[in-house]
């Protein structure tokens, strides 16, 4: 086994065991919604598969351009931390830069990314990757891509919202 997956295969436990540990702490201080718990158990599960077996490379590089959005829906927080009020200048552009980029790098590539995945659904590649592999390619990336349309739409509608309010 070669140094690389030596180290993957100790990281990966490491980091999801952290995770897990930050996650459950935020659980119990913020009250966070199960989508958030779902959101998170099905992507590190899926990522731990693809590293710890060194498969589908490219899906997961695809589905981890995502994370593009973090830094705006962390800033949203933070602004709110801050004690910002949602129509300060500073919250407006950051939610509006957060619909923008959310939109962009989590829906509008749906497209893309299930056609690439049909174009290999069924194959002879698709049936020589294990059953886990398979299961966490596929039930992953439809249960993230549901929840991804679900906040959409809840980024949306509040970003019209204060918008909105913000005309008035």
């Amino acid at each position: 086994m070669n140094l690389t997956k030596k180290m993957i295969k100790i990281a990966c436990p490491t980091a999801l065991f952290s995770d897990y540990l930050a996650l459950f702490c935020v659980l119990l201080l913020l009250r966070v919604k199960k989508y958030f718990v779902i959101h998170h158990f099905a992507a590190l599960y899926a990522y731990y598969y693809v590293l710890s077996q060194g498969i589908l490379p490219y899906f997961a590089n695809f589905r981890l351009l995502s994370e593009f959005s973090t830094p705006f829906v962390n800033q949203r927080w933070f602004f709110h931390m801050l004690g910002y009020h949602k129509l300060s200048k500073p919250s407006l552009v950051n939610g509006v830069a957060m619909t923008f980029t959310f939109f962009l790098v989590r829906i509008a590539v749906i497209p893309g990314y299930y056609s690439h995945m049909y174009l290999v659904f069924g194959t002879d590649d698709f049936y020589r990757l294990p059953l886990g592999g398979r299961s966490a390619w596929v039930i992953s990336s439809v249960s993230l891509d549901v929840m991804n349309i679900m906040w959409m739409r809840r980024i949306i509608r509040g970003c019209l919202k204060v918008l909105h309010t913000d005309r008035k």
